[in-house]
């Protein structure tokens, strides 16, 4: 038997809001909003569910996602012409900094609700 993970739910502020700031980041689409979901699909199948929640009730989760070298340049591009903060490691004791971690590249950034998301271009271990 074989098993993928098919979907999850990602807490947020605004559902709308978070799922267009990745979608557009990552030069992904938003899906049509489905009862309280706002989806985002990635290339691998798996559905990201954002859902607007208390902001007091969301706790920070950390999201990372492995994308080619050209998606990289194109998204680190965003977070910088968006002045968003992005760091070389999880700790955040790196600003301003991308890691070369495994030959790749990669960075961690919060998303407008506070999960740390990364982006990467090899995937550890790798």
């Amino acid at each position: 038997m074989s098993v993928e993970l098919n979907h999850t739910i990602i807490h947020s502020r605004d559902n709308r809001e978070s799922a267009a700031f990745l979608a557009d980041l990552l030069g992904l689409e938003v899906g049509e909003e489905w009862g309280p979901f706002v989806p985002v699909v990635l290339a691998n199948g798996v559905t990201l569910d954002f859902a607007t929640i208390p902001e007091e009730s969301i706790t920070p989760q950390h999201y990372a996602f492995l994308i080619s070298e050209a998606e990289f340049d194109v998204a680190f591009g965003r977070i910088q012409e968006l002045g968003i903060a992005y760091y070389a490691d999880p700790h955040l004791k790196f600003p301003g900094e991308i890691n070369h971690n495994d030959g790749g590249r990669g960075v961690y950034f919060p998303d407008p609700s506070g999960h740390g998301l990364e982006i990467i271009t090899r995937p550890y271990g790798g």
